[in-house]
């Protein structure tokens, strides 16, 4: 069971995303058109109103999407350099025959190779960057233990299970997450993170400090404190940030967050939103979540 539904990029050419993550991720297409003046209000992002999207579902059919929203080309973004959303975590069956997979690819670089995770043996991971310069984690869970919070996929290539988060403060943001999603925030690990090493050009042996966030047992996203040098995400005006741009989630007490709204809840259609209210909230970041109302997604 999982809160996380969907995990949204901003991307140059919503056509050629969509062409990359269906031959090569084997992702399918379930929905597509361009975002209304009502969602680009609620997101407060005025300039998106007319802007294609597409909404892609993994062959598994599990209903966790990815959405690709276009926008317009931001030179100045650097990848894992800014605060905000970072990554996009998704669960494989088989890294090292995804990563075959990956090297072949005339899209995606590989910038991690498959190794296990410090600290987390059952995990390991690779990292991919496209072409929108969007950062994919493609890690395979070696375990079916129900405990450890982590999911089975059904198909080589599955659903996002996990967004990352830059954090400028690990604590505010673990505080914020803790009392107002009511999610549960582990207790902070420092582990040897290869992407912020080479990202800020760290030694080898620095660590990051980061946070796992769980409802019910089940991670959904990652909190991770960032280096001094990173600087808050910057884009175009009334526009999506460049890179990862919105976490959409499930919640089933969806009441709690009357107090917190960034824009009023409204009931939205379409296969992600199903016809039930959705409201948005801004991390301290600045970071944006929609959030659904209903229960978990098995």
């Amino acid at each position: 069971m999982t809160l996380l539904k969907c995990a949204t990029h901003t991307v140059y050419d919503v056509a050629a995303a969509v062409d990359r993550y269906t031959r090569e991720l084997d992702y399918q297409l379930v929905d597509q058109g361009s975002v209304s003046p009502e969602l680009a209000a609620a997101w407060m992002t005025p300039a998106t109103a007319g802007r294609a999207y597409a909404v892609m579902q993994p062959s598994s059919g599990t209903p966790v999407f990815l959405r690709f929203v276009e926008g317009a080309v931001e030179p100045d973004y650097k990848p894992i350099r800014t605060h905000g959303w970072a990554a996009i975590e998704i669960c494989v069956q088989d890294v090292e025959a995804v990563n075959t997979r990956m090297i072949a690819s005339p899209h995606f670089d590989v910038i991690g190779q498959p190794k296990p995770l410090e600290g987390f043996p059952t995990v390991k991971p690779m990292q991919v960057r496209g072409p929108d310069l969007e950062t994919v984690y493609l890690t395979e869970i070696k375990t079916d233990d129900p405990g450890s919070g982590l999911p089975v996929p059904r198909s080589l290539v599955d659903r996002p299970f996990i967004l990352v988060l830059a954090c400028p403060d690990l604590e505010a943001t673990r505080a914020w997450t803790r009392d107002v999603l009511g999610l549960e925030v582990t207790d902070p690990v420092s582990i040897r993170y290869s992407m912020i090493q080479l990202a800020f050009g760290l030694n080898a042996e620095d660590k990051t400090s980061l946070c796992l966030a769980r409802w019910n047992g089940k991670t959904f996203i990652e909190l991770d404190q960032y280096p001094a040098a990173a600087a808050p995400r910057t884009g175009h005006d009334g526009a999506l940030p460049p890179g990862v741009s919105i976490m959409t989630m499930m919640h089933p007490d969806f009441d709690r967050f009357a107090d917190h709204w960034l824009t009023p809840p409204q009931r939205r259609d379409g296969p992600l939103y199903d016809g039930r209210r959705t409201g948005v909230l801004k991390t301290p970041e600045g970071a944006l979540i929609e959030i659904i109302e209903g229960d978990a997604i098995a």
